[in-house]
């Protein structure tokens, strides 16, 4: 890229992006430069204001707006009586498209794990506090079936087990090593339709 320093580090950084390597980042940012009236003015602007007015909720772990609150757990307008709980916010938006589940989502921000991700880094204490005081009667647990999914869900339900709410998770239609982001509406269906009990006393 004629060795521009700008060019340079917005490939480093677009190619970063899941999905894209160098290649596709050289191919976006010469079209960004082509259309830069277009493109590169207002996607300026609007990543401003993205990273000025929106971020995660703290309690929850969904998107908020920080002038408006988070309609996730501050949703005062649908009294829902379940939780969600996902890995992360493209496991909630897979689930809401599917419109199969209507409910409380809490997004944990990843799962426990041998490479550096603690169950201190997670919501779990935030889920057990939400279980315990929302007139909440089931929480779902919807981790992907991998190792660390299944590790964080047999944690969670630990957590849960004074909470007094029914525990269940996604059963059938879950592959063995199966990412929920990546699962189409009638899989994800059968396993919510499906979803077994746990004891967690």
């Amino acid at each position: 890229m004629n060795n521009i320093e700008e060019i340079e580090e917005l490939v480093k950084l677009i190619s970063r992006l899941p999905g894209l390597g160098p290649k596709s980042a050289k191919r976006i940012v010469l079209k960004l430069i082509n259309n830069r009236d277009e493109l590169i003015k207002p996607m300026a602007n609007t990543l401003a204001q993205m990273y000025k007015n929106v971020s995660r909720c703290k309690s929850c772990g969904a998107l908020k707006s920080n002038s408006i609150g988070c309609n996730n757990c501050e949703n005062n307008k649908n009294k829902f009586n379940k939780i969600c709980v996902v890995e992360n916010i493209a496991d909630q938006w897979s689930i809401e498209n599917s419109s199969i589940y209507s409910g409380y989502f809490h997004i944990l921000g990843g799962t426990i794990s041998s490479s550096g991700q603690r169950k201190e880094d997670l919501l779990i204490n935030s889920l057990v506090e939400r279980a315990k005081h929302k007139d909440i009667e089931e929480v779902i647990i919807a981790t992907s079936a991998t190792v660390e999914g299944q590790t964080t869900a047999y944690y969670i339900q630990d957590s849960l087990k004074n909470a007094n709410v029914k525990v269940s998770k996604l059963a059938q239609g879950l592959p063995v090593g199966g990412e929920i982001e990546s699962l189409d509406d009638g899989t994800l269906f059968s396993a919510f339709k499906n979803r077994n009990s746990i004891e967690t006393s």
